[in-house]
This record gives C-alpha cells, sequence and structure tokens, in this order.
C-alpha cells in the first residue's frame, strides 16, 4: 500500500476549516515542499546518469506563474514544454524564456507557429505538411519532429498519444522523407522528440522506449547524414492515483534509459545529443489538492453525497473515468462503510467524482479532500452551468498565498457587452 505524500497534511482539520473560511471553496491548493521534492527527484537521477540534459516542464499540467516560478527559481536551467502561445505566455510569465521551450502543436494555424517562431522556441513539428506551413512564415535554426514509433502506452485509452489510432507525430514510415524535407530546406540543426502517452507507471517502458527513438536516429544518420543535437523522451512519466500503484523509481527508470543510450552511442563512436523530457505529472500532479464542501446528502435507487466541485471544477472523473482519492478533513483514515456516489452541481449524469467508492460517514458542511489534483484539473476546468473558476492556494508549509483569485460569475460576461 502506497500512503500518500500529502496524508499528513490533511489531518490539519483547523488549517483546512481556516483555508476554507479564508478563500472559499472548492478551492486548489498546492504544496510547495512537495513541488520542489518532485522537480528535483527528476534532476537528481538525470544528473546522475547523462552529462547533457533538459528538463522542460509541461505547462498543460499546470499553467499557474507562480508555480512555474518555484519550479524556474529550484532549478534555473529548466525549460518549458509548451501546446500553445497561451503556454508559451504562461512559460515566460513565470520566468523560462522562449528560447528555453520545445513548441510541440499539433494541426498547428500559421498565427500558431508565428507566435512560437518570434519567441525563438525549439519548434518541434508535428507532420510533414506543419514544415511546408511554417516555411511561409520562415525558419528557426533548428527543427525536429514528433516521431509516432507505431505504438503507445498510457493509463487510458484517451490518452495514448502514439501508435496507429493516434492523430499524433509523423509515422515512422515517412520520417526520413520529413528529414529531408527540412534539410534541403537548409536547416542544419536537428533534434527529434517521441511522446506516446501518460500516466506510464511501468519502469521498462521508457528504456524500451529510448530504443526505439534511437533506431530512427541511427536511420537519420545512415540516410541522411542528420546529427541530432537533442533527444527528448517526451513525458507522460505517471504518479500513483491509487494505494495499490507504486511510484516509478526514477534513478532505476534513467539508469536504464541511460544504459541504453549510452551504448547506442559508444558502439558508434559518436557525439551523444542532449537528453531532453517534458514532464508535468510527475511534478506537479501529487502536489495539488482540491477543496471541496459536502452540499447534501440523497438517498435514492443510489447513496449520493453531493460536493460543490463537480466536474466544471475537476473533469479528469467525467473525461476518462479517472480515479482520485478522496478523504474525509481530520480524519483520512476513518472507516469506510457506506458505498456512495460523489457528485457535483453539474447538470449532467457525468458529473461523477467518485463512483460506488467505500466512503466513511460524513455530513453537510464536511470537508473533502480531493488528492492528486495539481495536473491537468484547474487547466481542464471550464465554466459549464455558468459556474465561475475557482481559486488556487499555495501552501508554504501552512502558511497560505493566494495565487490565482476566484472568478465570479460578473467577470464570465465582462466581455460581453450589450
Amino acid at each position: 500500500m502506497t500512503k500518500h505524500p500529502l496524508i499528513d497534511l490533511i489531518k490539519n482539520k483547523p488549517l483546512f476549516d481556516t483555508l476554507a473560511d479564508q478563500y472559499g471553496t472548492p478551492l486548489y491548493i498546492y504544496s510547495k515542499e512537495r513541488l520542489v521534492h518532485n522537480i528535483n527527484l527528476l534532476k537528481k537521477a538525470l544528473n546522475d546518469y547523462f552529462d547533457s540534459f533538459h528538463i522542460c516542464y509541461t505547462i498543460k499540467a499546470n499553467s499557474n506563474p507562480h508555480l512555474i516560478k518555484i519550479l524556474k527559481t529550484e532549478i534555473p536551467s529548466l525549460g518549458a514544454d509548451c501546446a500553445s502561445p497561451g503556454e508559451i505566455f504562461a512559460a515566460e510569465k513565470g520566468g523560462i524564456n522562449g528560447n528555453e521551450c520545445i513548441y510541440t502543436g499539433n494541426y498547428e494555424s500559421p498565427n500558431d507557429l508565428k507566435y512560437a517562431l518570434e519567441k525563438n522556441a525549439h519548434i518541434n513539428l508535428d507532420d510533414i505538411t506543419s514544415f511546408h506551413r511554417l516555411k511561409k512564415i520562415g525558419l528557426p535554426k533548428d527543427i525536429s519532429f514528433r516521431l509516432n514509433p507505431g505504438f503507445g502506452r498510457g493509463a487510458f485509452s484517451q490518452i495514448v498519444t502514439g501508435g496507429k489510432n493516434s492523430k499524433f507525430g509523423v509515422p515512422h514510415y515517412d520520417i526520413v522523407k520529413a528529414y529531408r524535407l527540412a534539410k534541403e530546406s537548409g536547416i542544419s540543426k536537428f533534434g527529434i522528440q517521441c511522446m506516446t502517452g501518460s500516466g506510464v507507471l511501468d519502469p521498462d517502458y521508457y528504456p524500451k522506449l529510448i530504443k526505439d527513438i534511437l533506431k530512427t536516429v541511427g536511420l537519420l544518420k545512415d540516410e541522411l547524414g542528420i546529427h541530432m543535437d537533442y533527444i527528448s523522451l517526451g513525458g507522460g512519466y505517471g504518479i500513483p492515483y491509487k494505494d495499490d500503484e507504486t511510484p516509478l523509481d526514477f534513478n532505476k527508470v534513467f539508469q536504464n534509459v541511460a544504459k541504453n543510450f549510452h551504448t547506442f552511442f559508444d558502439e558508434r563512436n559518436e557525439k551523444k545529443p542532449s537528453l531532453w523530457i517534458e514532464p508535468g505529472k510527475s511534478v506537479v500532479g501529487d502536489a495539488g489538492i482540491l477543496l471541496t464542501r459536502i452540499t447534501g446528502k440523497k438517498e435514492s435507487y443510489k447513496s449520493f453525497i453531493g460536493v460543490d466541485a463537480g466536474m466544471e471544477t475537476l473533469m479528469r472523473p467525467a473525461l476518462y473515468g479517472a480515479y482520485h482519492r478522496i478523504y474525509k478533513v481530520g480524519a483520512p483514515n476513518a472507516p469506510a462503510i457506506h458505498k456512495v456516489d460523489i457528485t457535483g452541481q453539474i447538470c449532467e449524469n457525468t458529473d461523477r467524482i467518485a463512483v460506488d467508492r467505500k466512503f466513511p460517514d460524513v455530513t453537510e458542511g464536511d470537508l473533502l479532500t480531493v488528492m492528486d489534483t495539481g495536473a491537468y484539473s484547474y487547466t481542464m476546468s471550464h465554466q459549464f452551468c455558468t459556474r465561475p473558476k475557482v481559486a488556487e492556494v499555495l501552501l508554504d508549509g501552512v502558511n497560505p498565498t493566494l495565487i490565482r483569485k476566484r472568478e465570479t460569475i460578473e467577470d464570465i460576461f465582462s466581455d460581453c457587452d450589450i
């Protein structure tokens, strides 16, 4: 059984009562201590096995500039993985320069490509047609393409981003054609990127993935004489969402990635490129908590616990059927004796944070914490049923700082002149 890293924090009922009173609910809360711990864990593993590496924090996981700034302060060389102009903007607001970013769009508009080019981001193209669109705007000094190796892995089918059913990347049989086009157009510096899915907890997957990427790297060198300045292994490093899941041992993962990486270039007697990674969930996922208040209980054909955080606040359960641990504030180890659905206030039957979940005795007004909501939670929230987006708070120890104000109903309509 995996004890949640923030479980002891949940026992502090006076703290969460104060946070709820001061900032309201629902409320996203982030632990600075956990955030710093996670990024340093990755840095140490890479530092132990690679002479040159670059960590690009995945902005889409959580784009709050306050959190980005903490990460950048901790690791001054930190870059960002961005998928939209807005994410480059958020990265810069958090202190990461455009030239430290990798920009990976898909079906990119000319305006998106122009923005990335003007910000001097490392542009990672999703398709050969993307290069044709970019060429009409201008060409950067270096180019990478996103390789779809024909396979992928993910916690849910919806977040597998490699393979024959994926909308992403250049298929392996077209990759030489893509790089030939770039080289013949005057590009002289290259990288390659491969992101095949999210939420992976198999420590053997990434060593296998780098081995497959290196086959393509060798092919491009042999066919086109292209040397890669960097190889990005992408992201997708999972975290445990359930007690019976085992966290990734990053030391073991990157030790085995390094074995395949170094062996490949040593055997070919070639200069080694820099290894890039794009972690998001593994950095911020378990550092986040969603605080929500019970608004009602209902006995119908099933037992329901209604809370003030629904699918507009946390989309992952409705979108993927994702599982999040949920605790009663002050009593995370209370015996679970009832089977309930925990639901929000949205007018959709998919609005369930938990389904058929064993849960302790609770009453209307009690506070609950939804765990592991640091990644793909606030960034995927929305305003369905005209419910404003919630506030975000950073905890430094037990000291809170408001890092995003709660939206108001008036804010939603501020751009609607009538």
